[in-house]
């Protein structure tokens, strides 16, 4: 009979790892380790990153030593599977980082690590908020802002492209869409500009970047009504380059195309309260395409929360939506899921 409570007892105080986000996961690894070990792997981490990683950090109020022993249990599992096949140092830390950060946040740093990275400088503005990068590039000719915009994130390039005033934007965005590659003597200037403020090196080789998708990516993260006085303004001066960036943009109520494998690997990756407050402003379609594809307790529960959550601001909806739209971006980029928004002719 002891034994028969004991053995309940265990069973009770077992944790499915599997009920955490990759995100969730890292939060807890790094909270189980000594203040100076988790600040030296944040190092290794973009500044989105750390911001997701802190913030789910922070969430964490119910931090148990289950959860954290079956946490350290699958890592170190999967590690030693992956140690003891003789894998080479590129594979291996690949699938190590994956494992850590789950595919979406490792895709990110990945080949930064392996392959190392070129324009130290650029990297540096990746730490800075919006206002001081534009305050660094405002003075700088339209080409070089072209290109600080196009190296950075969509989202951060976004908040700073809505510093200038709606000329300049204008300006910016056409660029941009028109950029195809850097030559080297550009991005030699660029370094050469931001090596007075950070001390970096850019390497000599050509670098794609810019471009329709580019713009349509940071086109997605301005603010509702800068992006329609900016898509207006570009259909003003290039209807055709409009609709270009009109077909690439990807809007939250095109998820209702992904199939549901697709919408399945959305909700892993996706945190809990972005889902919530996303929904709330969606139509009741595309709730019930999310609701389909998830457990039947996790959808009643989600459903309840719905019901309970009082009313909340138009913008923090929009913030939550382009969150999953962020995700569902990367996942269509890795080839994981097919958006079934525009870029018609990308499939089949």
């Amino acid at each position: 009979m002891a034994e028969e409570v004991a053995t309940q007892e265990e069973k009770k105080e077992e944790f499915d790892v599997t009920t955490l986000t990759g995100l969730e996961r890292t939060a807890l690894l790094l909270l189980s380790l000594k203040e100076e070990d988790a600040a030296s792997i944040l190092k290794s981490l973009e500044p989105k990153e750390v911001q997701y990683v802190g913030q789910a950090m922070a969430r964490f109020d119910d931090f148990t030593p289950a959860k954290v022993q079956a946490v350290l249990r699958c890592f170190l599992d999967d590690i030693q599977e992956l140690s003891s096949i003789g894998l080479n140092s590129e594979d291996f830390i690949r699938k190590a980082l994956i494992e850590a950060l789950g595919e979406d946040k490792a895709s990110n740093i990945i080949d930064q690590i392996i392959l190392g990275g070129s324009a130290k400088g650029l990297e540096s503005l990746k730490w800075m908020d919006a206002r001081q990068v534009a305050n660094i590039i405002v003075s700088e000719h339209p080409q070089i802002q072209t290109i600080v915009l196009s190296y950075l994130d969509p989202e951060q390039s976004a908040e700073i492209l809505s510093q200038f005033p709606e000329k300049i934007r204008l300006d910016l965005m056409m660029r941009i869409a028109n950029l195809e590659e850097v030559q080297p003597a550009a991005l030699q200037e660029l370094n050469d500009i931001m090596e007075k403020q950070f001390a970096g090196q850019a390497g000599a080789q050509a670098a794609k970047m810019g471009g329709l998708k580019s713009a349509a990516n940071i086109m997605n993260y301005l603010d509702n009504n800068v992006e329609g006085q900016l898509m207006d303004s570009i259909r003003d001066t290039d209807e055709e380059m409009a609709q270009k960036l009109q077909d690439l943009m990807f809007v939250f109520e095109n998820l209702i195309d992904v199939d549901d494998r697709g919408v399945q690997a959305i909700l892993r990756d996706v945190q809990t309260d972005d889902l919530m407050k996303a929904l709330k402003g969606a139509d009741e379609a595309l709730k019930d395409k999310f609701l389909n594809n998830m457990s039947k307790r996790a959808a009643e529960m989600l459903v309840d929360d719905l019901e309970a959550m009082g009313p909340i601001r138009v913008s923090e909806v929009e913030v939550a939506q382009k969150e999953i739209l962020a995700v569902a971006t990367r996942l269509a980029d890795s080839g994981e899921i097919m958006l079934g928004g525009g870029g018609g002719d990308e499939f089949l």
